[in-house]
């Protein structure tokens, strides 16, 4: 057995359609059913039988190699991954979209010291490079932090990476825009059908609001570099 073989096989059953069986979607795409132990034998499929695979998947070629556990596309050049006598590389990632959050006051009411910020997600100020994690989440964006409210763990002007597509839990940091207009950057204290709790650790105070003034919640997975 090909240890880089094997990698590969086990990275490519982490996308298998979850209807089909290994067998079954090597048949929908187009290869021959004995692509599984060949693959782990030898560890050397061509770049067209990975692209078969992965479109009967739902993905590209360039998304897959993104997303692999642990390597980079300079890795798998000496992998096995390519025809013979080819290199191969993952395609770049394109650059994501850098909004500002300018603040506007403050939520609720006067006295509150909930930051609001405004964000205008029509005019980018820029672009940042896109991670692995946000490969295929092409509707993710980054907005410049503006104010303390999140302080120590944003600080002003640290660009934040938000995925629309990721999912969230309790503690997660969030990116809520509002029924009403504006957005708030907090941290996803609870959640429920009826409401949404969030934190802001500067001044430290908890929010309580009605989910029918949340227009979006997406995600903040963590600063740009």
């Amino acid at each position: 057995m090909s240890e880089a073989g094997e990698r590969l096989f086990e990275e490519l059953m982490r996308f298998r359609p979850e209807a089909l069986t290994a067998n079954g979607w090597a048949v929908k795409a187009g290869v021959a059913r004995t692509i599984w132990s060949d693959l782990r034998r030898h560890g050397n499929p061509s770049r067209r039988t990975l692209e078969k695979l992965l479109g009967a998947a739902g993905m590209t070629l360039a998304e897959f190699e993104a997303l692999r556990v642990g390597h980079s596309p300079r890795e798998e050049a000496s992998d096995g991954l390519a025809e013979p006598g080819r290199g191969w590389r993952g395609a770049a990632l394109a650059s994501i979209p850098l909004f500002e959050a300018q603040l506007s006051g403050e939520w609720c009411e006067a006295g509150s010291g909930i930051a609001q910020h405004e964000i205008d997600r029509f005019r980018s100020v820029g672009k940042v490079d896109r991670p692995a994690a946000l490969a295929a989440d092409h509707d993710a964006y980054a907005v410049r932090m503006a104010g303390e409210a999140m302080w120590p763990r944003f600080r002003p002007g640290r660009r934040l990476l938000v995925s629309p597509a990721a999912a969230m839990a309790v503690g997660d940091d969030v990116l809520v825009e509002l029924v009403a207009g504006g957005a708030l950057i907090k941290e996803l204290a609870g959640r429920s059908a009826k409401t949404v709790q969030l934190r802001q650790f500067n001044p430290d105070a908890s929010i309580e609001m009605d989910v029918r003034d949340v227009l979006t919640i997406h995600k903040i997975i963590g600063e740009a570099l």
